[in-house]
């Protein structure tokens, strides 16, 4: 087989109405939408499928390479024909909408796909907001009569001040929406199912309001677990000026951050893939004599059969995000 090495992926971009335009501005990204969303990193979805661009596997998808390489790319203790996971860049020029996601108790009451999800505030405008969660004691009925009286953000949602390194965790079934001016990194479950309940008043660009799906979220929001969750950073080692903190560990994924001063030599036991974003900085990433440049902005996917790889900071320090199984 050919060596696994550190592959670079093509960003694949949607263009929904409430995006803005800074993956042009701040990550230098060229061909993007004028109005652009999101940016889908990694993603093993006919929607929004990835491409390798560097290597010897530059122009096959992310889906072939899950089913020509299995376990070498996935990891030995994922049994999967795709990727488990969709990593995507969010940039909110105006409020998403509000919306719940199923979770894998109560996905077939619907015929959704569950979608747990966690986000990584990269940037935020002064005063920009999340909601992620409701205010405590808030029932059905009490959510469904502020939904009748269009007094959702006052009397249900819960807001979160958007801070550059904030953590929000976000499982399925837990109401939530992005705020304006939020530029976040979201990590969640192979899943595009969203059921929007509220929309702001919003119409779509055929002047019409768009779609909500109220019954359908009704019998997915988890009323038992929908108080908002920041998640406190927790370091788990500092060695050589390089420190690894613990962002998220949940049963769908576990998310780590590296601030880097100087190179890190990375041992694992092929058990996951080792996706990785970088947050700031410049690194270098190299598996079996293969190297990788990646600047801020940047996913790469290293193949779990990779179980030694280094990340080299270039020109000061980095700080990447590490998203295993």
């Amino acid at each position: 087989m050919t060596t696994a090495y550190p592959l670079l992926i093509k960003p694949v971009y949607k263009d929904y109405l409430w995006g803005g335009n800074r993956f042009a501005q701040r990550y230098n990204r060229i061909n993007t939408p004028k109005v652009c969303a999101e940016s889908w990193e990694i993603s093993d979805r006919p929607e929004g499928m990835s491409v390798v661009v560097n290597g010897d596997y530059k122009g096959r998808t992310l889906h072939q390479l899950v089913k020509s390489m299995k376990h070498d790319l996935l990891g030995h203790k994922i049994n999967s024909d795709r990727f488990p996971l969709l990593i995507k860049m969010i940039d909110a020029k105006k409020d998403l909408s509000v919306q719940v996601h199923p979770n894998d108790n109560n996905a077939h009451l619907t015929g959704g796909e569950a979608k747990t999800e966690m986000w990584y505030v990269l940037d935020a405008e002064p005063n920009a907001m999340i909601y992620a969660g409701l205010k405590p004691g808030v029932t059905q009925a009490s959510f469904e009569k502020a939904l009748a009286d269009d007094n959702l953000e006052k009397d249900v949602l819960a807001k979160i001040p958007a801070k550059p390194g904030r953590i929000i965790f976000v499982p399925g079934g837990r109401v939530h929406a992005i705020g304006a001016g939020c530029l976040l990194l979201e990590i969640q479950q192979n899943s595009n199912t969203t059921y929007r309940v509220h929309d702001w008043g919003r119409v779509g660009n055929d002047g019409k309001p768009r779609e909500l799906h109220l019954e359908k979220a009704l019998q997915v929001i988890d009323w038992e677990n929908s108080l908002p969750e920041v998640v406190p950073a927790r370091l788990l080692k500092s060695e050589s000026q390089n420190q690894w903190w613990n962002i998220i560990d949940c049963p769908f994924f576990k998310t780590t951050r590296i601030e880097l001063r100087h190179p890190e030599e990375i041992s694992h036991d092929g058990s996951s893939f080792q996706a990785l974003f970088v947050a700031s900085g410049t690194v270098l990433i190299g598996a079996n004599g293969i190297m990788a440049s990646a600047t801020a902005g940047t996913s790469c996917l290293v193949p779990a059969a990779a179980t030694n790889y280094t990340i080299t900071p270039v020109g000061g320090a980095a700080t990447v995000l590490q998203v295993t199984l």
